[in-house]
């Protein structure tokens, strides 16, 4: 079945669907869906090729359908890759980037305009860079251009480091000074 023809069942009405206005945005829940909106670009269902970021008890796991898969093999048509939860953000930007950088749905990866020539009808940009730069070790994203992909990802890296405890906190004002003299 084509993939048009597959959207035009799914768009009306799927389980997957999440609806709180009723001229509000749609968003969805579907596996495959990366920015969880509800469109055709984004949809894991309709898409021949979808990308899958999902966090598993052995860290990040990073799912692909394979191309030349038949319809019948399901497992086998998804390629999985795992990204160790201290592999740190350098590695897990470089795997969730990897397949935008093959050619692997190269919509979901974004450019960024880097200059821009003022000309007396406007703006116009002229280059283009990568979504993002990687400093002291941390994705520094820049608005929204970014892969969604490799935000899906550091979120996730974010969510499972542990908490820094919270320092005691310091007595200040007059119960310090009862303190300071009780203890001499």
């Amino acid at each position: 079945m084509s993939s048009d023809l597959q959207w035009l069942l799914l768009r009306k009405n799927n389980s997957f669907m999440v609806q709180r206005v009723v001229e509000g945005p749609v968003f969805s829940k579907e596996p495959g869906n990366l920015r969880n909106l509800h469109s055709f670009k984004y949809s894991g269902l309709a898409n021949p090729k979808t990308i899958d970021v999902a966090d598993s008890p052995e860290g990040i796991q990073i799912t692909t359908r394979k191309t030349k898969a038949t319809p019948n093999a399901v497992r086998s048509a998804y390629a999985k890759s795992t990204i160790r939860p201290r592999s740190g953000p350098r590695r897990a930007a470089g795997v969730a980037s990897q397949p935008a950088r093959r050619g692997y749905r190269p919509d979901l990866r974004a450019t960024q305009p880097v200059g821009v020539d003022q000309t007396p009808a406007g703006t116009a940009p002229c280059r283009y860079r990568a979504p993002f730069v990687v400093l002291r070790g941390w994705i520094r994203l820049f608005g929204a251009n970014i892969s969604a992909a490799v935000a899906r990802v550091s979120a996730l890296l974010a969510a499972q480091k542990e908490p820094k405890p919270s320092p005691a906190k310091k007595i200040r004002g007059h119960k310090a000074k009862v303190l300071e003299t009780s203890l001499e």
